[in-house]
């Protein structure tokens, strides 16, 4: 059954390239429809049929064949996936280099798939300040570098540069792959759903101020008590009241996701940091909502030295202090006007029993509106969509959502919208 995807596995002159057939073999089997594309060199290890038999299409070596055919950019254009293995450390610097001297060199630059490569060579040359450097260059582009492993090499060498076996490389290679349609996907439902935004900008002249992500309470100078929470919510809030018309800010607490231009951003770290913020911009704010997930708890006592294990033994005990309420700071200190959200997340799985727990918290906290979401191992934090509610100061459910968390964003503006025009 076939997958609809192309996949390009590139071969170049390594030793290593005998196991490149079990990568073709991997894909042709997983019903991906594969095309090698190996050098001379690489071509002195395997031999053409063996790859033309496996992959079952022809074999391309040679830039200056199919020229009637622009095969030499045709065949990166139509992959959806570029894998390169074994890639030898001349390959790597030529691929960092944008070189096109041979025709997987044009193909790598007329292609706009995910590129992975699997590196195998010794270990002096995986060490050697270029191929580092070549390697980092790779990275920072966003291409996917699978290994290499630690083991025997040829002849009686032992170390890092041994290539990742096939079933490793393939898995990188469709995770990468996922990872990009996703993004694309994500891409196009973010568009589409900005486009749908009416038009009337219904947040004009508005100052919202918005927390997100994570407070990191720090135990010594390298550990913390965290949250996995990642910020996208809070981030797309910010994404959709910018689109409706208001003028943002965001304090964020180490977010995992982009901030779009346009919003001002204060950067934060623990919750007192976040807690300052806060109370400073919401002097000047119209709207505030507390999407951030707050440390309840900090140790009561940071090390100013890292803790040492063999000092502390085989037990440690922490003590910690009650942080102060953000949320109810902000509600104690409104201006007149002001409308505030809070955000609830709870694991509890029972609805009537999150809801409970969501109208407690409200009356507790004062503020106009709360967003109840349930949150667990997979679900809630660091996640790209999210399930919600939304209670009054009463304890009703005035909105359900469900969906990407820019959608969800949108919904829950739409009911800040409705609260601050019945002001």
């Amino acid at each position: 059954m076939s997958t609809g995807r192309t996949i390009v596995v590139g071969i170049t002159g390594g030793i290593a390239a005998y196991k490149a057939v079990n990568v073709v073999r991997a894909f042709v089997l997983l019903g991906d429809d594969v095309h090698v594309v190996a050098t001379e060199a690489a071509l002195r290890f395997v031999g053409k049929p063996t790859l033309e038999a496996i992959s079952r299409n022809t074999v391309h070596t040679d830039l200056y064949e199919g020229v009637a055919e622009v095969r030499h950019v045709a065949i990166g254009q139509s992959a959806d996936l570029i894998v390169i293995a074994p890639a030898t450390a001349n390959s790597i610097a030529k691929i960092a280099l944008g070189l096109a001297d041979d025709l997987l060199g044009n193909t790598i630059l007329a292609s706009t798939a995910p590129l992975v490569i699997a590196p195998a060579m010794h270990t002096e040359m995986w060490n050697n300040p270029a191929t580092v450097a070549n390697i980092a260059t790779l990275r920072a582009r966003g291409v996917t570098i699978v290994g290499p492993g630690i083991g025997r090499l040829t002849g009686a060498d032992s170390g890092p540069g041994r290539m990742e076996e096939p079933e490793t490389i393939v898995a990188a290679a469709l995770s990468a792959y996922d990872t990009r349609a996703y993004e694309t996907r994500a891409h196009e439902t973010r568009a589409h759903e900005t486009r749908a935004i009416d038009a009337s900008a219904d947040l004009t002249g508005r100052r919202v101020l918005i927390s997100a992500g994570g407070t990191r309470e720090p135990l010594d100078p390298v550990r913390f008590l965290g949250n996995r929470s990642s910020g996208r919510q809070g981030v797309a809030l910010a994404e959709a009241a910018l689109a409706r018309g208001a003028t943002v800010t965001l304090v964020a607490a180490h977010l995992e996701v982009p901030v779009p231009a346009g919003i001002q951003v204060h950067t934060v770290s623990s919750t007192l940091d976040l807690q300052e913020a806060m109370l400073a911009a919401a002097a000047s704010a119209d709207v505030i909502i507390m999407a951030a997930a707050v440390a309840d708890y900090r140790p009561a006592e940071v090390q100013a030295d890292k803790i040492k294990k063999d000092v502390a033994g085989d037990r440690l005990a922490l003590e910690l202090v009650r942080n102060p309420d953000v949320l109810a700071g902000l509600v104690r200190e409104r201006h007149p006007g002001q409308l505030i959200v809070g955000f609830a997340a709870e694991t509890e799985p029972d609805d009537v029993l999150r809801r409970e727990l969501g109208r407690t918290k409200i009356q507790r906290k004062g503020c106009d509106l709360l967003v109840l979401n349930r949150v667990g191992w997979t679900q809630g934090f660091a996640t790209e969509r999210n399930e919600i509610e939304v209670l009054d100061l009463a304890g009703d459910i005035v909105m359900e959502a469900s969906g990407t968390k820019l959608s969800v964003a949108h919904r829950i503006l739409d009911s800040i919208v409705v609260v601050a025009g019945t002001r």
